[in-house]
């Protein structure tokens, strides 16, 4: 498969901005994601943390997922409208984790993850029925029933703070992707109702009761 110049793009600024970040701990520190740092105006760290990695297995990762993702987007709606999904998600997935841990002042998190959930959700949207792997589980589930799951896992993690993994990224960027593909092809409310209103219902619980999550 031929890869897109905007996705090789993505792909190899994530990996040179990594790169730099695991030779470099001083530049790691300055662009990562921190909650003080944001607070006292470095409002670029939202942005470029997204593009750091904790170790070559996180990097791989999400790039490894992107590469595979990404296509199918690229392909249905374009490079702009794609990217628009992308960075959307990186922001919303950031944005939402700064406000859940806004009173944590010494909390940091870097990776794609965010942008990466968002296109994610986006190719379930539009392929309710592909088969995914929800790791522990050794069968592949509908997207739809993985897209579920996930959401309502994520939001458990949060609550719970399972893990050095950034779940409110995650869910944030899942949320963004949702929100950013309806918004550019409202069509999918008419061929995957099903999928929209399953997605849809952890995050509206969420957005109704998500301060709970911290009692």
């Amino acid at each position: 498969m031929n890869i897109d110049k905007t996705l090789l793009f993505i792909i190899i600024a994530n990996v040179l901005m990594s790169l730099k970040g695991f030779n470099d701990r001083l530049f790691f520190d300055k662009y990562k994601f921190q909650i003080g740092a944001i607070n006292r105006g470095e409002k670029i760290r939202i942005f470029s943390s997204a593009f750091l990695h904790v170790d070559y297995l996180h990097l791989i990762l999400n790039m490894y997922v992107l590469y595979v993702f990404a296509p199918q987007l690229i392909f249905t709606f374009g490079v702009i409208q794609f990217l628009i999904i992308y960075v959307g998600s990186l922001l919303a997935g950031n944005l939402f984790t700064l406000i859940f841990h806004k009173n944590e002042l010494y909390y940091s998190a870097v990776g794609a993850s965010g942008a990466v959930a968002g296109v994610i959700y986006a190719a379930i949207l539009l392929n309710p029925n592909m088969s995914l792997i929800m790791f522990p589980l050794p069968i592949p589930l509908p997207g739809y029933v993985f897209g579920v799951g996930y959401l309502l896992y994520s939001i458990y993690g949060m609550k719970k703070q399972i893990g050095n993994i950034g779940h409110s990224a995650h869910l944030g960027g899942a949320i963004g992707g949702y929100g950013l593909v309806l918004l550019l092809n409202p069509s999918i409310f008419l061929h995957s109702t099903t999928t929209v209103l399953l997605l849809g219902a952890p995050i509206v619980l969420l957005l109704l009761f998500g301060d709970k999550l911290k009692n």
